[in-house]
């Protein structure tokens, strides 16, 4: 996601009462480094979850796109991106969606760890990260997952 010019952060606080500003303002104080994306995330974001978790998707399939061998720098960076972009929705439905879209790119993919313990761990850690957020959700939306998950 990249973040907006403080201009059009800026019209967009204008338009918040003062407790929607206090809100903000408190989540932002959690996050120095990332501060600006997540403003952009809160204020243009935050009301349309699947339009957010759709250009996740989106985002990690261009970077998984390209043409020649996936190394394990790529997968790391897309793993600590992805974390950062999921913690600003806190959503866990959107945290599904985005983490079991990730592992179903890396076997679409083909892309084999090898002897590369680093890049299984990685892979493994995703899905126990998913079994948790499936534990998390409304029992109906907990089959639906699972089944998604079959094959991963």
């Amino acid at each position: 996601m990249k973040a907006a010019k403080i201009s059009d952060l800026k019209k967009e606080l204008v338009l918040l009462d003062y407790d929607d500003l206090l809100d903000v303002c408190l989540r932002l104080a959690k996050f120095k480094v990332e501060s600006k994306e997540l403003l952009t995330y809160l204020l243009m974001k935050a009301d349309n979850e699947v339009g957010y978790a759709n250009e996740l998707c989106d985002e990690i399939d261009q970077v998984l796109s390209v043409p020649g061998q996936i190394h394990k720098k790529t997968l790391r960076k897309v793993v600590r991106w992805m974390d950062k972009s999921l913690r600003f929705s806190g959503d866990k439905e959107t945290e599904l969606q985005v983490r079991i879209h990730f592992c179903r790119r890396i076997k679409v993919r083909k892309i084999s760890f090898g002897k590369c313990r680093v890049s299984a761990n990685m892979y493994a850690t995703q899905l126990k990260k998913i079994d948790k957020a499936i534990e998390k959700v409304h029992p109906d939306l907990q089959f639906d997952y699972q089944h998604q998950m079959a094959g991963l």
